[in-house]
């Protein structure tokens, strides 16, 4: 059957999915007593792999979703407005990123913490979004496969070399900048693989854009992602340990021993495959809506949890000390609240924004209106001062 839009819902789908097993995730990692993190346990364990296919799968997401809406413009090069709207989005995330590790007790004692220049998600899938609009420029006006190779190739080098420079202290940059690529200073995530989730999502949203047309697109594509993706988690460590066999080369039994980039790569055509699957039963107005809304329930959740600003978080005050009974439960209820407050936001964000710029603009009309009626006093502070200090320095001679 032909597709009647060129909207993929099951894309909008995936990435509400993702953002709502990141808050559980994050908050059962953060709250849930060490005792209970047995490995044996087969709850446990089952929790603890799919929470880790939650990174891959929203980076890969953000990656398809920005380039595709980026090929999809019919300008090309600089005139592209997803261009300069990638720049902006690309650099708020950065500043968000920053601002959500921001202490403001510190802030008033004139001291930064370390944590403030520690990298995560959001800076990440910022850099990611202006590399994918490196690449873009870079390529768009050469030969049309080089875009989609470049995307392609990066995703292989960096997972393929990660070995190598995963044991790199980049001792020789300042750590503010270190901390994209390594996590030795504490980094929750570095542009260094992740990258290579977003390039490809982008590289697999240049096929889903070159073939949106075509009658079988969704067919071939999960029949692909069914295929490739046990691939992957089943036999792409195999397949490296005989290269290395083979070769001799220690990269590829590095690989072997730590294969879980090309393993999550794997999972993630899994969800792709499930939620294409799925997909006449994804146009839901709420899941659509949750899908759209990622930014803001990730801010809000980072502010509930780690207590950005304040410090003041649930983080703090329950930190590994929740038993199962208590912390299922209340993921449950953080994710919902999180997801509501996040809905409710972008319902009324217009309105919010105009709010904040009519507040804006009473302070900055106050501020000049005082400026101008303190002027002569000020003058006449300055003068007396002058002539004081006149004397003072007069009277030293």
């Amino acid at each position: 059957m032909k597709t009647k839009t060129n909207r993929l819902f099951f894309i909008d789908a995936m990435r509400a999915w993702a953002i709502l097993m990141m808050l559980q995730g994050h908050f059962i990692d953060g709250l849930l007593d060490p005792v209970f993190r047995d490995k044996e346990n087969i709850f446990f364990s089952v929790w603890l792999y799919f929470r880790g296919i939650t990174a891959p799968v929203f980076f890969t997401v953000s990656g398809f979703i920005f380039t595709y809406l980026l090929i999809k413009a019919p300008q090309k090069g600089f005139e592209n407005p997803r261009i300069r709207k990638g720049i902006r989005r690309g650099l708020q995330l950065l500043l968000i990123g920053y601002l959500l590790r921001m202490n403001l007790f510190g802030i008033l004692i004139g001291e930064i913490y370390d944590s403030f220049y520690l990298v995560d998600v959001l800076h990440c899938i910022g850099l990611s979004i202006l590399a994918l609009i490196g690449i873009y420029l870079f390529s768009i006006k050469r030969k049309k496969y080089l875009f989609p190779s470049i995307l392609l190739g990066a995703t292989l080098v960096l997972f393929l070399f990660e070995p190598l420079y995963n044991q790199w202290s980049f001792s020789f940059l300042p750590n503010a900048i270190a901390n994209y690529f390594t996590k030795a200073n504490g980094s929750v995530f570095t542009i260094i693989p992740w990258l290579g989730y977003a390039t490809l999502g982008g590289f697999v949203s240049t096929l889903f854009y070159k073939f949106r047309n075509y009658t079988y697109l969704y067919e071939v594509a999960i029949v692909s992602a069914l295929v490739l993706g046990p691939l992957f988690i089943f036999t792409s460590s195999d397949v490296f340990l005989y290269v290395h066999r083979l070769t001799r080369i220690q990269l590829f039994a590095d690989i072997f021993f730590n294969n879980y980039l090309f393993i999550r790569l794997g999972d993630v055509f899994i969800v792709f495959a499930v939620f294409m699957l799925l997909r006449r039963f994804m146009m839901n107005k709420t899941v659509l809506s949750i899908g759209s809304s990622t930014l803001s329930i990730y801010v809000i959740h980072f502010v509930i949890l780690y207590g950005s600003f304040t410090g003041l978080g649930l983080y703090r005050f329950f930190n590994h000390i929740l038993i199962p009974s208590v912390v299922i439960p209340g993921a449950l209820a953080f994710m919902f609240t999180c997801t509501y407050l996040a809905l409710r936001y972008n319902k009324h964000e217009a309105e919010i924004k105009a709010n904040i710029a009519t507040g804006r603009d009473y302070v900055k009309k106050q501020s000049i209106g005082l400026y101008k009626v303190s002027k002569p006093m000020l003058r006449e502070i300055s003068v007396r001062v002058r002539l004081f200090l006149s004397r003072v320095f007069g009277i030293a001679k």
